[in-house]
């Protein structure tokens, strides 16, 4: 019964065309090229329940707060985030599941307990981060096709503003059920509120977080399974990502102990991003491997036509300021627009031979 149910959604989703535009290129979703293990990212955009935590800052996202973020609207939202769920798994759910913005555990498994999710194998992981607004991040797995082994908050704290707290990175070690391992970190770096420039530092130091990690796996095993997924807050030419977490944006001479960008590719060679500001798209959620993944003689492997940005049309509105479309928001300002989010979710599929 639950895979009749699924596959209603599936086919309901599929009925969705891409968006084919001037400014946001077709991305295609080729469900016959799905890999046997989908790994997405999506940044729900303000994902809160409407109960007030007195220790975060959650007073906008109330009933009675400057939002009028109602129980409604919240399992409105709660609905449009598996519609984006079901649409990116194609005929399969994804499986594995990186969130971000999300206020606490419960969100999550509302998240499951309240959509047709509840029809899939999903668990949660989840950790409740310092951020003083209550947003974490997030994962969402599959246990019939991932067996968990390792999880761990990664706590980044600037040396340079402790009293500030910021999202730690999630860290999950896993076994997918080919019993190919994988390293997974889902991120979201500190925003660019109060200035690009100023605050920098701030995602220079997460990078170097991430870096620190990948690291210490890499030095036990040179050919381990990296992905690095999240919502960084900067492109894939800012030095956070290509000084500090050493993200290559060139493909050729692989080398099994660095990481590589998949995502770049699709901004600069085909002009699509995940996010638009000032009438410019951009990638700021982006997919990162390490080089093993990209070698095509062992397993898993992926490639640049593995990854993908989710850009399906029922995600997206016209962009009446700019030209072309932008992301269909929940929000805009204080007005309760109804949409998915201000970001587009990204994923990455890994093969076998």
């Amino acid at each position: 019964m639950k895979h009749i149910i699924y596959i209603f959604l599936v086919i309901t989703f599929l009925g969705c065309s891409i968006l084919s535009s001037s400014d946001q290129a077709t991305s295609e979703n080729k469900f016959d090229d799905r890999g046997y293990f989908r790994i997405m990212f999506y940044n729900t955009e303000n994902l809160f329940d409407t109960y007030d935590d007195t220790l975060k800052n959650d007073e906008q996202f109330l009933p009675k707060g400057d939002k009028h973020w109602t129980y409604t609207k919240y399992l409105e939202k709660l609905k449009n985030i598996y519609k984006v769920i079901i649409g990116v798994g194609g005929w399969e759910p994804p499986e594995v599941v990186g969130l971000c913005e999300l206020e606490n555990r419960l969100v999550l498994e509302e998240l499951l307990s309240k959509t047709p999710l509840q029809n899939i194998d999903y668990e949660i992981i989840h950790f409740e981060s310092p951020d003083r607004r209550g947003i974490d991040v997030g994962m969402l797995y599959r246990k019939s096709k991932f067996q968990v082994i390792e999880k761990k908050p990664i706590p980044v704290v600037f040396p340079f503003d402790a009293n500030k707290p910021t999202r730690d990175i999630l860290y999950v070690k896993g076994i997918t059920s080919k019993n190919d391992t994988l390293h997974l970190f889902v991120n979201h770096w500190p925003s660019r509120w109060g200035g690009q420039m100023e605050t920098d530092g701030k995602r220079q130091y997460a990078a170097s977080v991430v870096r620190k990690n990948v690291d210490s796996i890499l030095n036990t095993n040179p050919k381990a399974n990296i992905v690095i997924m999240g919502d960084f807050n900067d492109h894939a030419n800012n030095k956070s990502l290509t000084d500090v977490l050493r993200a290559n944006r060139k493909y050729d001479n692989i080398s099994n102990n660095e990481l590589y960008n998949l995502t770049y590719h699709l901004e600069e060679s085909e002009g699509l991003g995940t996010h638009k500001y000032q009438g410019e798209w951009g990638v700021l959620d982006h997919l990162i491997v390490s080089g093993n993944i990209l070698n095509h003689t062992t397993n898993p492997f992926s490639s640049l036509s593995g990854v993908h940005i989710y850009n399906k049309e029922f995600l997206l509105e016209k962009d009446n300021g700019a030209v072309g479309y932008k992301p269909f928001r929940t929000y805009v300002g204080f007005k309760f627009h109804g949409g998915f989010s201000d970001h587009l979710p990204v994923y990455l599929d890994l093969y076998r031979h």
